[in-house]
């Protein structure tokens, strides 16, 4: 029996780690309280019959995504979607291209599944966007999967769709499929392009409603791919998930049915973050940073000094916590969230102020 232990370094991490007063780890709005959403309970049932998928939840999701119900499958949130998607995509020893920078559980999961992983660089020099020659001089005949995460994690920038359709161009040329994580995309609210599902078969997309809405706690996510992988991802499941929680599909249908109401207070909250994160950053030399236009996160780089020291230090003597940039990589980064309440944010970046003029400009940690 095989000794390895397989899971996600991050994810035991944000687990685990303490909670700070000031946390701005996080990448998803706050959780919004039951009472928020607007609930007939005669609508929910604890169960109903087993089949693939619950309807009025695929037809919703459908619509909202502008794709054939036959391409949809619901799981668990995005994190769930990925294993599933991806579990269904490739084999053991199969060739599997993965952008670096990127969200740690999707190489952890990729190494699990046994992949013969090769990296292509997403560099802070170019804004995050993909090196594409890199990419391509790493392509072979046993690649069997291209995955990328719209908008970045962690820095959250967006890829034009000239990007997407060439990587889609250069999938089909040895037959791979384009994994696509866009959980981000849909804290772009209305200005939310279209899943790359659209641009051609060989797009599989993955999302769930964890990021934008404060609705983590449904675990309502989803994957978009062609009509006979979605059946074979159906019919993997059953290994693995096999009944979803059926009260959690009703609340996701009732939550779709108000999520206009509830972006408009999401989208307003995060306008108003993103100028003080924007404004933040320009007044520190201390770091450097790509601003982000969408999204809920940012990955300022520290010029100098060790920054996992200073992340360490910034929650420990300044009680305001960061994800640590090891966790994707880039050890001088670090990820800051500003999707909480204004009031947090703004305690929280007074504090990472006074700790880089104290302790990186004075000690040059």
């Amino acid at each position: 029996m095989s000794d390895r232990v397989f899971g996600s370094e991050y994810m035991h991490w944000a687990k685990t780690q303490r909670s700070s007063r000031f946390n701005l780890a996080l990448s998803g709005l706050g959780n919004l309280k039951f009472k928020d959403l607007e609930v007939d309970p005669d609508q929910l049932e604890i169960t109903t019959e087993t089949g693939y998928g619950y309807p009025p939840l695929i037809d919703a999701l459908a619509t909202r995504l502008n794709v054939p119900s036959t391409t949809l499958v619901t799981a668990a949130g995005t994190t769930f979607a990925n294993h599933l998607a991806m579990a269904a995509l490739i084999n053991p020893g199969d060739e599997v291209l993965m952008e670096q920078p990127t969200y740690e559980p999707l190489l952890a999961l990729a190494q699990y599944l046994g992949a013969k992983i090769k990296r292509f660089p997403r560099r802070f020099e170019n804004k995050f966007q993909i090196d594409m020659e890199a990419l391509e001089q790493l392509m072979s005949p046993n690649a069997r999967l291209i995955v990328i995460t719209n908008l970045h994690n962690p820095s959250g920038m967006l890829l034009p769709d000239t990007t997407l359709r060439r990587l889609g161009e250069i999938a089909q040329d040895v037959k791979a499929r384009v994994l696509v994580d866009e959980v981000y995309l849909e804290a772009m609210f209305e200005q939310r392009p279209m899943t790359a599902f659209h641009l051609g078969k060989e797009f599989v997309t993955t999302s769930s409603l964890t990021k934008a809405f404060g609705l983590s706690g449904l675990r309502c996510g989803w994957i978009v791919a062609e009509e006979e992988l979605a059946e074979r991802m159906w019919r993997l499941n059953d290994l693995f998930a096999s009944t979803p929680v059926h009260a959690g599909e009703r609340l996701s249908v009732m939550a779709l049915s108000q999520i206009d109401r509830i972006t408009s207070k999401a989208k307003a909250l995060l306008e108003t973050n993103r100028k003080l994160v924007n404004d933040f950053l320009d007044a520190r030399d201390e770091l450097d940073a790509v601003r982000t236009e969408h999204g809920t996160i940012v990955f300022p780089r520290l010029k100098r000094g060790n920054a996992d020291e200073f992340v360490s230090l910034l929650k420990e003597k300044y009680e305001t916590s960061v994800v640590p940039g090891r966790f994707f990589e880039e050890p001088q980064h670090f990820r800051l969230g500003y999707c909480c309440e204004t009031e947090t944010l703004a305690g929280g970046l007074e504090r990472l102020d006074a700790a880089l003029r104290n302790e990186v400009a004075r000690a040059g940690l």
